[in-house]
């Protein structure tokens, strides 16, 4: 008996549930950390949008440095505009996740991933296009990779949920 037989979706389903399930897992995480640790990333928003690395031995002196938001109160909007996106990624993951492993299948569960997807890129992008006004490449190289693989992540996964015939 193979396991195609063995699983109502067969080995595909198999893997489209284990990788809608690991992103619902991996964005509720980020939410739970954003959430218990509010003070600390906001600190670390903060930081990256007051331009602190560039002022850290030896200082970079350039013309981004005018960009500089030292606002904690800004600081905080960010970090919470990031986090509802995060809300929002997450909760529709779940519903996602669901309807493919439990409920109708991938075609109910598609337009589920693909807001779960959306609110992934947006949030990634938000961070991106922050740290580039910031000017975070200058010091903070693996936050940007990570923000990069990220979004290839999200655009994977994308082409995965999305393909013609699964």
């Amino acid at each position: 008996m193979s396991v195609d037989a063995l699983l109502p979706g067969g080995s595909t389903g198999l893997f489209l549930g284990t990788q809608a399930l690991g992103l619902s897992v991996w964005l509720t995480v980020a939410v739970l950390n954003n959430g218990q640790a509010f003070r600390s990333s906001v600190g670390a928003v903060g930081a990256t949008m007051a331009m602190a690395p560039l002022h850290q031995a030896p200082a970079i002196d350039t013309p981004l440095l005018r960009r500089a938001v030292r606002s904690p109160r800004l600081h905080q909007w960010a970090l919470l505009i990031v986090l509802a996106l995060q809300v929002v990624a997450a909760v529709a993951a779940w519903a996602g996740s669901y309807q493919l492993v439990l409920g109708d299948g991938l075609a109910a569960a598609r337009p589920w991933l693909n807001l779960a997807l959306s609110g992934f890129s947006a949030f990634v992008f938000t961070m991106l296009l922050g740290g580039l006004w910031f000017g975070y490449w200058i010091r903070q190289e693996g936050l940007q990779l990570t923000h990069l693989v990220l979004l290839v992540w999200a655009l994977l996964a994308f082409a995965l949920f999305n393909q013609q015939g699964a």
